[in-house]
């Protein structure tokens, strides 16, 4: 097996990473500095090349069917790997922080649509600097300082990131449409923010 060019399994990976990031911060009371550590999940992902839908989605055009098909299979493995991650952490007996990240998804669900759609909008531009940043910056400092505070700009902001809060879901249990459909919004939303930043970078360097 080409573990090179094996897109699910890196984006399995991912999701097991962003989902052990996403625990820490469910465990501090200060969300400061869990947005922080939170910062950690995006580090390894980008420093090992793994595939998270949400660094991935702002290069989508120009479009092509084969990178559409990464898009899928990367969201497929992130999934897969935050529910690993989820379900393991239950057999782990610490209630309070499933309760927390139970009582977290429930909140996400009360938000009108278009606020959840704004908010994911926002989300996936704050991923597209992180990661954008991390691989045409060159100053090593600063490119790990910039996906630093975008992460937790984006944390601290309440932006929704569609990965992230799949493990809020899993360990919620609220397997009802309205939690699919908001997801598929977060992903949606994540998706426009990232690719509208990454369209006008390109016209700017075209102009």
């Amino acid at each position: 097996m080409d573990l090179k060019n094996n897109i699910l399994l890196k984006a399995i990976m991912a999701g097991v990473y962003i989902g052990i990031a996403g625990l820490v911060y469910l465990s501090l009371e200060n969300h400061i500095i869990g947005a922080f550590l939170f910062s950690f999940g995006l580090l390894v992902v980008v420093t090992r090349d793994y595939h998270l839908y949400t660094g991935k989605v702002g290069y989508l055009f120009p479009y092509s069917k084969d990178y559409l098909v990464l898009i899928l299979k990367t969201i497929l493995g992130n999934v897969i790997g935050i529910a690993i991650i989820a379900f393991l952490f239950r057999l782990s007996g610490i209630s309070s922080v499933v309760t927390t990240g139970s009582d977290l998804f429930a909140l996400k669900l009360d938000h009108l649509w278009y606020e959840t759609l704004a908010l994911a909008i926002f989300c996936g531009m704050m991923m597209y600097i992180a990661v954008d940043s991390f691989k045409h910056v060159k100053h090593d400092l600063a490119k790990v300082v910039i996906l630093i505070f975008a992460v937790m700009i984006f944390i601290l902001s309440k932006f929704e990131h569609s990965i992230a809060n799949m493990l809020y879901f899993f360990l919620s249990d609220m397997y009802t449409i309205k939690a699919f459909l908001y997801l598929a919004l977060m992903i949606l939303g994540n998706g426009i923010g990232a690719v509208l930043l990454n369209l006008i970078e390109v016209r700017l360097k075209k102009a």
